[in-house]
């Protein structure tokens, strides 16, 4: 592997142009396919099928042709002003004209008005309007929106308080824009500090952003044939830039090494990918294998994106190791620092922060090991009380419209009122199927935790109806999870008497089953991406030992992160200093999100810290030197590319949308746990303690697995170069 790709930098270093010309021809081969290939439509895709409010929800499809729920909505709420009502005449009046001016609207389908429906409060302080759309909301213009806009504020100035709900008005949750920006400019800076030359910090971030270029541009351009939209991309741009930035960073600090130590500049090239670049390979690997097993979980649309995610990581790789040489080729001393362009002799300092820290671990490995657990126990301890959910306009911040929509209804009609459920009956095998809705309907409405009951509807064809069920309890309220599963529990009994069954669905409903679905599915996610994981870095180190200690550290740092994330955002510890004002259940996708990307990432940093360690060992160290020699080699670009990952998901940290604060928060602090606590203390501490017996491997499996020589032994330094290609013909 080693001799492989030694010979893949040289060749790109010295055929620098030819490589530069490919990923420009690719690029713009795959630019024009993107801008030409015809958008992906939205062909509603079960968003997890099996679970039981997905089956019910396309159960209405087929038996209620004509409903569409994927229009564009909007719940206009309208509170009287203190000691007035709203069936007022001054305020009925206001109402009455907002509903019709907001219905004279071509896109409109229906504006119904409170009083015709009966939208109002016992005390009639409350009411609320609805009005649907014949198309969905991304395809509503400003236009459209300032319609509504307009009548809402002049039923402001009459007086009443007015709010709009729905997903009319409201901005959609995006992880980009200036986050991603601001992300960008601080891993600049730490770029610059970590290599104090602007060469060095620009050409990681140049080729990052062409990765991930490339990486758009395909999804985009093959979007209409799989299935694949913006969203879906959302994943791989995140996670490409990141990788793209760190594979980057090793090959050139390698590099940057290699010159210091005399090498000439080809020479340095092929080393550094040679060395870095395999363990960028096998980094890249785990990431994919983590991205990939994404489908695992059984959602279409996660599926899709671990997928395109995946294919952003492999394009990473391959931009560190073809177009990184081909630029180091064309400027070969402009990633130099001064000191080493003045003498590019000078060897490394044999003493550095790195094997200082490394030092310090290995005089005192237990205690550190013993805090490192201790410690990261303590922060995993509210993991224990995760309540999984899909936080909805009550999450929002109070200074949106969507959220005081949403306390307004909950003080004007109760708390359930938020979220209803949708009850639909099969009465396919009943002999009177109006009796048989009738009679479910009567029985749901008996139920305890229910405060009202609509009246069924019918198909054209008589044999499904449709009716909501009111909870006393708000959507993520614990009861109301427990509300669906006892209806849902009297289902064979209801059936057995009346001859027709139902099934629950509705938003809230949907929540709590794919909230369920995804813990059932995240401990199958676990057992196959850390299984996988464990034998690609047995093939890697060769070793027992390690390959268990790795994945060890991240079942803690991915525990504790999920801790902070209960402490901070369900418990509210904290909250209020990084703007969240609501606290609640954590978004369900949540945890799977975050094993998943955090796995990859720690054992990026497992393979570029132990591949180092690995090397010194095989080329003749103890086992505590090759700790040292390690970190003083690869210590400061690992502390340089997680405190990177920690500005870019900092950066998310800012936003208005609480399931983006939740993201960016949950993988910040699991980045910093892994990266600075397991990394760089549990691991030394770990090898410290076992010694040689890191890397043991029983005889009989080390015939059996392949040799990668991923620590570069085929790469001794002084052997002229017709040896290493005979050696890279054996290889």
């Amino acid at each position: 592997m080693a001799t492989f790709l030694y010979r893949m930098g040289r060749t790109a270093f010295r055929r620098r142009w030819l490589v530069v010309l490919l990923w420009v021809a690719l690029l713009g081969g795959l630019g024009a396919g993107a801008v030409s290939a015809p958008a992906a439509e939205d062909n509603g895709t079960s968003f997890m099928p099996g679970i039981e409010a997905q089956k019910a929800f396309d159960l209405i499809g087929q038996r209620f042709p004509g409903r569409d729920s994927n229009g564009a909505s909007a719940r206009i709420v309208f509170v009287a002003p203190k000691g007035e009502k709203v069936t007022e005449g001054g305020n009925k009046v206001a109402i009455d004209r907002l509903v019709t001016e907001a219905g004279d609207v071509s896109k409109v389908e229906q504006a119904v008005s409170p009083f015709a429906a009966g939208a109002v409060s016992k005390d009639a302080t409350t009411a609320y309007a609805q009005i649907t759309y014949k198309v969905k909301s991304d395809d509503l213009t400003d236009a459209d929106k300032a319609a509504l806009e307009k009548a809402v504020d002049q039923a402001r100035d009459s007086g009443l308080t007015v709010e709009v709900g729905g997903n009319v008005l409201g901005s959609q949750p995006a992880a980009g824009g200036s986050a991603e920006a601001i992300g960008v400019a601080l891993a600049a800076v730490v770029l610059l500090i970590t290599f104090g030359s602007l060469a060095a910090a620009g050409l990681p971030l140049l080729t990052a952003l062409v990765g991930v270029a490339v990486s758009m541009a395909a999804i985009m351009a093959v979007g209409s044939l799989f299935g694949l939209t913006a969203t879906t991309g959302t994943l791989a741009t995140m996670l490409g830039l990141a990788v793209g930035i760190d594979y980057a960073l090793f090959v050139v600090s390698r590099y940057r090494e290699e010159r210091a130590g005399g090498k000439q500049p080809a020479e340095a090239a092929g080393i550094a990918v040679g060395t870095a670049g395999s363990a960028v390979v096998f980094a890249g690997l785990t990431v994919v294998i983590a991205l990939a097993g994404l489908s695992v979980v059984g959602v279409p649309m996660l599926t899709k994106m671990g997928l395109c995610a995946a294919g952003a990581v492999v394009v990473g790789v391959l931009v560190a190791l073809t177009l990184v040489p081909a630029l180091l080729g064309m400027w070969p001393n402009a990633t130099l620092s001064r000191k080493a362009r003045r003498n590019k002799a000078r060897q490394a300092s044999s003493e550095n922060g790195g094997s200082r820290w490394a030092r310090f671990v290995l005089r005192r490995p237990v205690p550190v090991l013993l805090a490192c657990v201790a410690g990261l126990g303590v922060v995993a301890v509210p993991a224990a009380h995760l309540e999984l959910g899909m936080p909805g306009d009550e999450a929002k911040p109070a200074s949106t419209t969507e959220r005081r929509a949403y306390d307004d209804l909950a003080e004007g009609f109760g708390p359930g009122f938020n979220g209803p459920l949708t009850v639909v009956v099969d009465a396919k095998g009943a002999d009177d199927a109006k009796g048989a809705a009738a009679e479910i309907a009567a029985k749901i409405e008996d139920t305890k935790g229910v405060v009202s009951v609509s009246a069924p509807r019918f198909n054209q064809a008589g044999d499904t109806a449709l009716f909501s069920a009111v909870p006393s309890t708000g959507p993520n309220d614990e009861a109301t999870k427990d509300l669906v599963q006892h209806i849902r529990a009297e289902r064979a009994a209801v059936e057995k008497e009346t001859g027709a069954t139902f099934e629950v669905t509705g938003t809230t409903a949907m929540n709590i089953d794919v909230a369920q679905a995804l813990q059932d599915a995240l401990v199958p996610y676990l057992v196959v991406i850390v299984g996988l994981a464990l034998v690609l870095l047995l093939l890697v180190f060769r070793s027992i030992l390690v390959p268990v200690k790795a994945a060890f550290g991240f079942l803690l740092s991915v525990l504790a992160s999920l801790g902070a994330v209960v402490a901070v955002f369900q418990w509210g510890w904290g909250a209020s200093l990084i703007g969240v004002e609501q606290t609640g259940p954590i978004m369900s996708l949540m945890p799977i999100f975050l094993v998943g990307i955090v796995f990859g990432l720690a054992m990026d940093y497992e393979v570029f810290l132990v591949a180092r360690m690995r090397e010194a060992y095989t080329h003749g160290e103890s086992a505590p030197n090759a700790v040292v020699s390690g970190f003083r080699h690869s210590a400061r670009v690992v502390v340089a590319a997680a405190v990177i990952m920690i500005a870019v998901f900092s950066g998310f940290i800012g936003a208005g949308e609480s399931m983006i604060k939740t993201i960016g928060f949950g993988l910040a602090t699991a980045v910093l746990f892994d990266a600075f606590v397991v990394r760089m203390a549990l691991v030394p501490a770990v090898l410290a303690l076992v010694g040689d017996k890191a890397w043991w491997l029983p005889g009989w499996l080390a015939r059996v697995l392949p040799r990668v020589d991923v620590e570069g032994t085929g790469l001794r330094a002084g052997e002229p170069e017709e040896v290493r290609e005979s050696e890279a013909v054996r290889v």
